[in-house]
C-alpha cells in the first residue's frame, strides 16, 4: 500500500519520515509549497502540488492538520477525487463530530475513513513511538495496521467512528491536570531549596513519576520551554474537550482552569511554547 501524508507540522514530519523509512511513502502535501518540496527531496518521494493529485494517487491518504475545519475541507477534497477503496485515516485531534461528518462524506464515494489521533508528542512522532486510539471499522484498520506500526509502538482499537476522538479528549484533559501538577509541585519543592535534578529523579522512578515530569521536568527547572506540544494547540483541544463536556452537561474545574492559564500565557506571547510553560504563568516569569 502506498500512503500520502497531508500535513507537515512538527507531529507530521515525524510520521512522515518514519512512513518512508518503511518503505510506504509516495508522497507528500502541504499548504507551504516550499516546505512539502523540502520534504519530498528529503523523503525521497513525490511532492504534491494540490490534494486532490496525491489522493487521486495513493490508496492511503493520512491527514494531519491543526483544526475541525482543515479535517472538513481536505476531506472534501479528497472525497472528489480518490477512488472507491481508498482509505483515510485522520491523525488530528477534533471533535467526536468532525469525526463522524468526515466519516459520512467519504463513505458516499465508498471512500473507508478511520479517526486515528495519537499521542506521544514530537518525541513520539520522531522516534515511532506513538500511542494511536482507533475508532472505525476494525476491519479496515487491519488493513492499514502495518503503515500504522511504521509511527507508533501501541494501536489501540476504540469502537465505532468517534471513539478515537473521544478516547484523545480523555488524555488532554489528563494531560492538562498532570501540566498543573507538576508545575506546581516543581515550584513547591524550588521553595524549600532543594536540588530539584535530583527531586525529579527520585520522583519519577516513584508512585508519582510520568512522562512529562520525567521529560518536560528538567527543561521546566532551567526555565526552557522549547515546543514538544504547543500551548496554542492544546488550548484548542481543550476548546474542544469543553464542548464535549457541555453535550454532556458537564462541568470540570480543572480543564477550566487550564484553559484560563493558557489564554493567558498566549495573551503574554508565549502561545507556540510548550505547554510547560503553564511552569512560567506559576512562577510569575518575565
Amino acid at each position: 500500500m502506498q500512503a500520502g501524508m497531508i500535513g507537515l507540522g512538527a507531529m507530521g514530519v515525524g510520521m512522515a519520515s518514519n512512513l518512508a523509512q518503511a518503505g510506504f511513502l509516495q508522497g507528500v502535501y502541504n499548504r507551504t509549497q516550499h516546505k512539502a518540496e523540502t520534504w519530498a527531496q528529503t523523503l525521497a518521494c513525490r511532492h504534491y502540488a494540490t490534494i486532490s493529485e496525491l489522493a487521486a494517487d495513493c490508496n492511503v491518504v493520512f491527514l494531519c492538520v491543526s483544526a475541525d475545519v482543515d479535517v472538513l475541507e481536505v476531506v472534501e477534497q479528497i472525497q472528489q477525487a480518490a477512488k472507491p477503496g481508498t482509505i483515510v485515516v485522520d491523525m488530528s485531534t477534533v471533535s467526536v463530530d468532525t469525526a463522524r461528518q468526515a466519516a459520512a462524506k467519504l463513505a458516499e464515494k465508498q471512500i473507508a475513513f478511520l479517526d486515528a489521533p495519537v499521542s506521544g508528542g514530537v518525541e513520539g512522532a520522531k522516534n515511532a513511538k506513538l500511542v494511536m486510539m482507533v475508532g472505525g471499522d476494525e476491519a479496515v484498520l487491519d488493513k492499514v495496521r502495518p503503515l500504522l506500526m511504521a509511527m507508533s509502538q501501541r494501536i489501540a482499537y476504540m469502537g465505532p467512528t468517534g471513539s478515537g476522538q473521544a478516547t484523545k479528549a480523555v488524555n488532554q484533559i489528563m494531560a492538562a491536570g498532570i501540566n498543573q501538577a507538576v508545575s506546581e509541585a516543581l515550584i513547591f519543592g524550588q521553595t524549600q531549596g532543594l536540588d530539584m535534578d535530583k527531586v525529579i529523579d527520585v520522583i519519577s522512578g516513584g508512585a508519582a513519576g510520568n512522562w512529562f515530569l520525567q521529560h518536560r521536568g528538567p527543561t521546566m527547572i532551567k526555565n526552557s520551554f522549547k515546543p514538544g506540544f504547543k500551548v496554542a494547540l492544546h488550548h484548542k483541544d481543550l476548546t474542544i474537550c469543553r464542548q464535549m463536556a457541555e453535550q454532556k452537561q458537564l462541568t470540570l474545574p480543572l480543564l477550566e482552569k487550564t484553559l484560563q492559564d493558557y489564554q493567558d500565557l498566549i495573551a503574554q506571547g508565549f502561545g507556540e511554547e510548550d505547554i510547560s510553560a503553564l511552569y512560567r504563568l506559576k512562577k510569575n516569569l518575565e
